[in-house]
This record gives structure tokens, C-alpha cells and sequence, in this order.
């Protein structure tokens, strides 16, 4: 999982091979984000953290639901099937796909080129991703839900 704002990657967090996500897992995630959150962008908990997030059913489950209600976030709400307003799908996953496109690697070596592409990304690759979503999330809630397909 990879949570980031507009200046970058605030967590990065793999499952190992094989496993799944759980919602002891993922309640324990939010957690872990609310710290780093702490760390690197002091006094943001303070001004509210929204997150967005498909609509996974992990991510709606109610103890996930109560764990980002303790941790002080406001989820927004995401439509049934809008794959596009998943910023890891229409941002993060094509341009990583990119940069990894002809490449071979041994798993454990993609991963940490993945991980290492993604933290030495600019501030304003993350601003245009943020920028997108958020003229995707308006165009979607015009559409009153509807499938928004390019920006």
C-alpha cells in the first residue's frame, strides 16, 4: 500500500508474498499512517486528513471504518464503480508501470525499484496527481456518479 500527498509518499507498506490483506491488517495500517503523519507533516492532524480510497471491500468493512474514525480522518466518498477516481490506478500504477516496463528483476529487487522510483519522485509529480483526482472527483460528482474517463 502506498499513502502520499501532494509532496510525496507519507507510507509504504508491502504485504509479503502470498499474503492478504486483513482488517486487523489494514486498521493496523491506519495507525502506522497516523504516525508518520505525526512525524513528517507536523500539525496536518490537526487541519483534518481526508483520504480517498477505492471502493475495496477492506476499505468498508466497519472495523476499518472505526479505526479511521479514531484516527481522526474523513473518508470521502467514493461511487460504485469508478475505478478512475482511484489515484494508485489512474496516477501511481501507469507511471510505475513505465518505468518498470523491459526491466527484469529478481521479486525481491522490483520491489525495492518500485519503492526507491516512488520516493525519488518530485513534489510536483504528486501535486498533478492530487490536481487530477480532485478534477476527476468534481467531474464524478457532476456526472452524479457516472464512469469519468479522461480528465
Amino acid at each position: 500500500m502506498v499513502f502520499w500527498d501532494q509532496c510525496g509518499v507519507v507510507l509504504m507498506d508491502f504485504l509479503a508474498k502470498g499474503t492478504t490483506i486483513t482488517e486487523t491488517y489494514y486498521a493496523s495500517l491506519l495507525q502506522k499512517l497516523r504516525k508518520a503523519i505525526k512525524i513528517e507533516k507536523h500539525g496536518i492532524l490537526t487541519k483534518g486528513v481526508c483520504l480517498l480510497q477505492d471502493n475495496a471491500s477492506i476499505h468498508n468493512l466497519h472495523v476499518t471504518q472505526t479505526e479511521a474514525r479514531s484516527c481522526g480522518y474523513e473518508i470521502l466518498p467514493h461511487p460504485l464503480y469508478s475505478p478512475d477516481l482511484a489515484p494508485l490506478d489512474f496516477h501511481l500504477f501507469p507511471t510505475t508501470k513505465l518505468f518498470l516496463k523491459g526491466k527484469l528483476f529478481p521479486d525481491d529487487e522490483m520491489l525495492m525499484s518500485d519503492k526507491l522510483w516512488l520516493l525519488t519522485q518530485p513534489a510536483d509529480f504528486y501535486r498533478q496527481g492530487l490536481h487530477s483526482c480532485i478534477k476527476r472527483w468534481e467531474k464524478c460528482l457532476t456526472l452524479a456518479g457516472s464512469y469519468v474517463e479522461k480528465d
